[in-house]
C-alpha cells in the first residue's frame, strides 16, 4: 500500500465478498487494495474517514435519455450528469434517441461525443440506434465504440427514430449477431396498442388500459423467437409486465441469450396511487398495479430480472399536460434512483448489497465494463458513492439537478442520503457542492 495516494475508510464498505469495515486504497484513478479497517495509512497518503456511512461502488445507469444536442431544453449532458453524480451514479450510457441527430451513424456519434466531451460530470458511454434503413451503419457504429443498439417495436414518440417491424427486426438482428453485438429493445407490440381503448383525458386508469400487458408480452415473445433464430444477444428494456416473466425464464432455460431490466418507478410506485391528471407519472410501458410490482420484486430476487436502471426521460414542463394521451411519456429519476430503490428494498427486508448488485455490478456487466466499474475491488476504477442509509429526506423538486425539475417523487420521504460521490479517485460532489466536470467518454472496447 506504500504507493497509495488516498485511503477511503468506513465501517461499512460494500464489496463483492460482502459488507465489511475496510480501508480502500487508491492510486491515481484505480483501487489498489481493500484492506482491514485499521490498516496503517502510508506516508503521503490522504485519509478520508467517512465513519459509519456506507461506501458503495458508484452506480452504473445504462438507460439514460440525455437528449443533447437537439432537445437540450429537455435535458443536457451538464444537467443530466450533475443529477447522476448527486445521486451516486458515476457512469451512465446515453440512449440514441431524443437527441437531434439520433446516434444512428458514426458521424452522428461523433456529433454526440463532441457535445458531451466538456460537459460530463460522470463517465458517459453511448448506445447506437437500429432503424429500418440503417443496417449498413450498425457494424461501423459497433467498431466506433457504441455499447449496443436500441430498437423500438412500436412508435418511439419521435419521428426521427422509427420503429422496426418483424422483418426489419430480423435484418438488424442478423447483422448484429454477425459481430456478436447487443440489441436492446423497447418491446411493445403496435397491433395490441392500436387495438387497446384510447380514451385520452386525465384519468390514469384510461391511460393504463391503453398500454396493456399483452402488448409487452406479445412483443417480448416475438423478440425471444428472433433471438433464438439468430443466436443473438438481446436485452429487454424497462420491463413492466410481470406476465412476461415466465416467457423470459423459459427462453433463458432454452438457451436464448436474453437479459432484462426494470426501473425504480415500476418497483416503488403503483397504479393505485397515481392521481388523475398527474402525468409526471406517465411512462411507456406504464406503472402497473401493486400485485404486478410484487412479482417484479420476486423476479429480481430469483434472477429472472437482471438489473435496475432509471430510464431517465425528461421533457420540458409544458409537455407534461394533464391529458395522459398527449403528455410526454417519461420519468426523470437520475438523482433519486438510489434512495427510491433503497427505501423500497429495505421495506422488503433486502439489503444494500442487493441494490448494488442490481444497479452497479450487473449493469456494468451488461455493457462489458465489469472489469473496471461496478465493484469496490482492486483494479477497478475508484468510483464510490458514500451513503447515509438511515437518514431520510423529503423530495423537493427545487433541489434536483436535472434541467426540468418535474418528478413523480415530489413530497415523498426517502431513506438514503448521498453524502459524496467519487469518480476515478476524485470527489466530484459533496453535500451538494460540485467540482468542474471530470467525466470521460467511454467506448465499448
Amino acid at each position: 500500500m506504500s504507493e497509495a495516494e488516498l485511503v477511503l475508510r468506513s465501517t461499512r464498505v460494500v464489496t463483492p465478498d460482502g459488507t465489511r469495515a475496510a480501508s480502500v486504497a487508491v492510486t491515481g484513478e484505480k483501487i489498489t487494495a481493500v484492506l482491514p479497517h485499521d490498516a496503517p495509512v502510508p506516508a503521503g497518503a490522504r485519509l478520508e474517514d467517512v465513519g459509519d456511512h456506507v461506501v458503495l461502488p458508484g452506480l452504473v445507469d445504462t438507460h439514460v435519455h440525455v437528449n443533447d444536442p437537439g432537445r437540450t431544453e429537455w435535458e443536457g449532458f451538464w444537467t443530466a450528469t450533475r443529477a447522476a453524480a448527486a445521486g451516486g451514479i458515476t457512469t451512465l450510457v446515453d440512449m440514441p434517441l431524443n437527441s437531434i441527430p439520433p446516434t444512428t451513424t458514426v458521424d452522428h456519434l461523433r456529433t454526440k461525443r463532441a457535445v458531451a466531451a466538456d460537459k460530463a460530470h460522470t463517465d458517459v458511454g453511448f448506445w447506437g440506434g437500429a432503424l429500418p434503413d440503417n443496417v449498413k451503419d450498425l457494424r461501423p457504429l459497433h467498431e466506433a465504440g457504441v455499447f449496443g443498439f436500441k430498437a423500438f417495436l412500436s412508435p418511439s414518440g419521435v419521428d426521427e427514430f422509427p420503429h422496426l417491424d418483424q422483418e426489419q427486426l430480423a435484418r438488424s438482428l442478423a447483422e448484429i449477431a454477425a459481430f456478436d453485438g447487443l440489441l436492446i429493445v423497447h418491446a411493445e407490440d403496435p397491433h395490441h396498442l392500436a387495438a387497446a381503448p384510447q380514451q385520452g383525458g386525465p384519468r390514469y386508469s384510461h391511460f393504463l388500459a391503453s398500454r396493456p400487458r399483452d402488448a409487452e408480452d406479445t412483443a417480448i415473445a416475438a423478440l425471444l423467437a428472433q433471438a433464438k433464430r439468430f443466436d443473438a444477444r438481446v436485452h429487454v428494456l424497462h420491463l413492466s409486465s410481470s406476465d412476461a416473466l415466465p416467457l423470459i425464464a423459459g427462453a433463458r432455460a432454452d438457451g436464448v441469450r436474453v437479459t432484462v431490466e426494470t426501473c425504480p418507478h415500476y418497483l416503488t410506485l403503483t397504479a393505485e396511487e397515481v392521481p388523475d391528471g398527474a402525468s409526471e407519472f406517465k411512462c411507456c410501458p406504464p406503472i402497473r398495479e401493486a400485485a404486478n410490482q410484487d412479482l417484479l420484486w420476486q423476479a429480481l430476487a430469483d434472477g429472472t430480472v437482471d438489473c435496475v436502471v432509471t430510464d431517465h426521460s425528461p421533457s420540458t414542463a409544458d409537455l407534461k399536460t394533464d391529458d395522459f394521451a398527449t403528455a410526454w411519456g417519461g420519468i426523470a429519476g437520475l438523482q433519486l434512483s438510489l434512495p427510491a430503490m433503497w427505501t423500497a428494498a429495505r421495506a422488503r427486508g433486502l439489503g444494500l448489497e442487493d441494490v448494488v448488485r442490481w444497479m452497479s455490478a450487473r449493469t456494468a456487466r451488461l455493457v462489458g465494463l465489469d472489469a473496471r466499474k461496478g465493484a469496490v475491488a482492486p483494479g477497478h476504477d475508484a468510483d464510490f458513492a458514500v451513503l447515509a442509509p438511515d437518514e431520510t429526506f423529503t423530495v423537493d423538486p427545487a433541489a434536483l439537478q436535472h434541467r426540468n425539475r418535474v418528478t413523480a417523487y415530489a413530497g415523498k420521504t426517502l431513506y438514503g442520503v448521498v453524502k459524496s460521490t467519487w469518480l476515478r479517485g476524485t470527489r466530484i460532489v459533496a453535500d451538494g457542492a460540485f467540482t468542474d466536470p471530470k467525466g470521460q467518454l467511454l467506448d465499448r472496447a
